[in-house]
């Protein structure tokens, strides 16, 4: 078969995924500076990771705002300003390309593949996205808080091949298999195929709904090149 497309999964795919305690670690600083019970602020960051995810909460303030309703906790302007900063930075940081990422992203490109991107992910990440070196090498990007769907709804994978003008059995789907998306862009007929780099399998890398996977298995995402055919 020969590919015109590759989508790929942004955390755990394109870039590493945090690790639990890390996330848990940036968590409890946002609970300090709102002087909130840090583990059930961090158990309802944990519950409303849908509602970000989808849009329904559309900002870190508005996520913040949320859960302390819940928690009677009221605060101030300074403070949900530091809180949310911490959040934002986070996932700023967390945007860093993995080595052979740009590589492989280039390649594809010079190629005349078409490339897209879906990925769950809170406001923070299409207002960072732009400003990272991947942007410029990512035709569609599709964002799971924009489109109010996230995966494995077959609607977000239907818009990107829709957006990149291609059918879904001309396209590979690469990520780490949180969401249950390797099966979802199966359902719909693409070629999925799970990522799984060495220094992340004894980790406890923060994956949300992870499925079980028996297809095709890559370990780096230079390996894309060789399944293109």
């Amino acid at each position: 078969m020969k590919y015109r497309a590759v989508i790929f999964d942004l955390f755990g795919t394109l870039i590493d995924t945090s690790s639990r305690a890390d996330y848990e670690r940036v968590l409890a600083q946002m609970a300090v500076v709102l002087k909130a019970p840090r583990m059930e602020f961090t158990q309802l960051w944990f519950d409303t990771f849908d509602l970000r995810t989808t849009g329904a909460l559309t900002s870190p303030e508005g996520n913040i705002d949320h859960i302390c309703q819940h928690l009677g906790i009221t605060f101030t302007d300074d403070q949900l300003k530091r809180a949310s900063a911490i959040r934002f930075n986070f996932t700023v940081e967390s945007l860093i390309p993995r080595p052979d990422t740009l590589a492989t992203l280039g390649f594809l490109k010079a190629n005349s593949y078409r490339v897209g991107l879906i990925t769950d992910c809170s406001s923070e990440v299409p207002t960072a996205w732009k400003n990272t070196t991947m942007a410029s090498l990512i035709d569609v990007p599709v964002f799971s808080c924009v489109e109010g769907v996230k995966k494995p709804d077959p609607r977000i994978y239907q818009r990107a091949l829709q957006r990149l003008v291609v059918q879904a059995k001309e396209c590979l789907y690469v990520g780490d298999g949180s969401s249950r998306e390797l099966s979802g862009a199966q359902q719909i007929g693409m070629h999925p195929v799970l990522i799984r780099v060495p220094h992340e399998i004894n980790s406890d890398a923060y994956r949300i709904d992870e499925e079980e996977w028996h297809g095709t298995t890559i370990s780096s995402l230079s390996e894309v090149m060789g399944l293109l055919g």
